[in-house]
């Protein structure tokens, strides 16, 4: 189980770091303003993370190509949470 996790942060990690570059057209990097914290590919690498383990946790795979195919899907979940809170936070401030 511990090996699975471990795939699905690395997997999950890497899926939101081709989706960070796909999005913006290269790697941001975090930075601090007045406000608040951006941070930047941090931000997609963690929530791609984050969303694989817990699905890879939540199905228990029992092969490692469930766990990579899991990872992936989860981790394309993760870049789209964010876009739908990018596009919240957008259609508030209007």
């Amino acid at each position: 189980m511990f090996l699975n996790i471990t795939f699905a942060l690395l997997i999950g990690g890497l899926v939101g770091v081709v989706g960070h570059i796909r999005k913006e057209g290269k790697m941001v990097k975090p930075r601090r303003t007045k406000k608040f914290i951006y941070l930047g590919v941090l931000e997609e690498v963690i929530m791609g993370a984050l969303a694989a383990v817990f699905l890879v946790v939540s199905s228990d795979p029992d092969s490692a190509l469930k766990v990579v195919l899991l990872a992936v899907i989860a981790g394309f979940g993760g870049d789209a949470l964010l876009t739908c809170l990018d596009f919240l936070k957008i259609r508030h401030k209007e």
